[in-house]
């Protein structure tokens, strides 16, 4: 993570591109923007923009260089956008910001030190599975960055809709080692290479499908698989520990495959979240 942090810094004035810093931190870009909004609590993009306009306040209160220059340098396309994200942030102009005692904010460049905490043990277990289809409904270009919006959005409209009952009524009943229950699975657009991804709501099934219904398949994969308690906010503390305890130590990385979230029968009052990995590459 502190290799992104290295290439978000020194592309602060340039394009920067979320596929390199994924690279940067040797995750799957699908994985990393999660992964960076659950271990900051702040969304990729966010603290893209805070760092940048913390560093035209600098250049602005330093030097005696133009708006419309600092706004260019900083990737705003015109002054009258770059003052509205100075006010926002700073709570006043890029003009008002030049002068002496002016109160400004400044949000540093993030560091992370890796910390073993190990109280609270997670309960995982690695599973291998065939090649499969899950049958659903997809939900086409979510933001990325409004992951925490959307997604419940979807549900809900999706419940109202009467979609779980139909996708209950296709599972398929036969035991096998793929994912159970209804599905939540986050694909990105052409593997994560963007801003934006695909949300599905399925089942796994090998029902035909219907007009209404699409497929996702997928293939042989290895898979970190998390209980869950069936609590409020339990999947979303799942993603949070797996990221910043489980996989900093665990000899797995990411595998650029969907992670899914399994939504168990109330019944079982758990469920499960399914992250793809492979074996971490030995470095000789």
């Amino acid at each position: 993570m502190n290799a992104a942090i290295d290439y978000i810094e020194s592309h602060l004035t340039e394009e920067l591109s979320y596929v390199e810093a994924a690279r940067a931190a040797c995750c799957p870009v699908q994985h990393f923007q999660r992964m960076f909004a659950f271990v900051t609590d702040v969304p990729l993009s966010e603290y893209i923009r805070r760092r940048r306009l913390t560093l035209a306040a600098f250049e602005l209160q330093g030097s005696s260089a133009k708006v419309v220059d600092v706004a260019l340098k900083y990737g705003y396309e015109s002054p009258e956008a770059f003052a509205r994200a100075f006010q926002q942030l700073h709570g006043m102009t890029p003009t008002s910001a030049r002068g002496i005692g002016a109160p400004l904010k400044a949000y540093p460049k993030l560091a992370f030190q890796f910390v073993l905490k190990g109280a609270a043990e997670m309960d995982y277990r690695i599973e291998q599975t065939q090649a499969f289809r899950i049958v659903g409904e997809k939900l086409e270009m979510l933001n990325m960055e409004r992951a925490f919006e959307e997604v419940p959005a979807a549900w809900a409209r999706a419940a109202e809709r009467g979609l779980f009952e139909k996708l209950w009524e296709i599972r398929t009943r036969e035991t096998s080692r793929a994912p159970r229950g209804i599905l939540g699975v986050l694909a990105g657009g052409e593997w994560g290479q963007g801003r934006t991804f695909d949300y599905w709501l399925g089942i796994v099934s090998d029902a035909p499908l219907t007009d209404e219904l699409n497929e996702l398949r997928f293939p042989e994969t290895l898979w970190a698989v998390f209980d869950v308690p069936g609590e409020p906010n339990g999947l979303q503390e799942a993603w949070k520990r797996m990221y910043a305890e489980w996989l900093p130590s665990a000899p797995y990385e990411l595998a650029n495959v969907p992670a899914i979230e399994c939504y168990l029968p109330p019944e079982e009052n758990r469920n499960e979240l399914w992250i793809p990995v492979e074996r971490r590459t030995q470095k000789s």
